[in-house]
């Protein structure tokens, strides 16, 4: 093969995504989650088949913005609802109805409500896929063996690769101190 040129994916080297370690139960996982955040890591995760109490305080998660979201979402559906009733009854096809004003609110009511109701549902919906970076058709995760029993009754930790403090030893070591075993590293492949 020529120098410089492109390898192919069987020739290219799998890149270190990040360590993943396996937890025996839910209080072991939020005891590592602690570990991991007061070692001053920012890019991981944990994976739990089910919502575990306190992990979200564990990981010292911040509020998610998917609640704005949606509170703009709302306002807007509110604010564009009423624009057009009031600017179809009153300014571009009047007609009097039972003697009401043009631009009486009462009856705007329910449509108000409704679009609402659905620019705040949007709005969690693509908020919530934007925020997850999602749709995302690939994972390095998905290459464990070990990883895919998450969804049955498995809890992990994966420390990614990027981030700023990841050192591969250090890293296996805090797992490993913080009750962790199963401790592999992820290829991005």
């Amino acid at each position: 093969m020529a120098h410089g040129a492109p390898k192919t994916k069987a020739e290219a080297q799998p890149v270190l995504w990040g360590v993943l370690a396996e937890f025996k139960s839910p209080k072991a996982l939020t005891h590592a989650c602690e570990a991991v955040r007061d070692a001053g890591y920012a890019k991981w995760d944990a994976y739990a088949p089910f919502p575990v109490h306190g992990l979200n305080e564990a990981m010292g998660l911040k509020f998610s913005s998917v609640s704005r979201i949606v509170g703009v979402g709302a306002i807007l559906g509110f604010s564009g609802a009423m624009l057009l009733q009031w600017w179809t009854g009153a300014i571009d096809y009047q007609i009097v109805v039972g003697g009401k004003p043009l631009s009486a609110w009462e009856p705007w009511i329910p449509v108000t409500f409704e679009m609402s109701i659905l620019f705040a549902a949007f709005g969690a919906v693509f908020g919530m896929l934007a925020l997850n970076g999602l749709p995302r058709w690939h994972h390095p995760l998905f290459t464990s063996e070990r990883f895919l029993s998450v969804s049955d009754d498995a809890f992990f930790i994966a420390i990614e690769a990027n981030d700023p403090a990841f050192q591969d030893e250090r890293v296996r070591e805090l797992l490993a101190n913080a009750g962790g075993y199963n401790i592999e590293a992820v290829y991005d492949e």
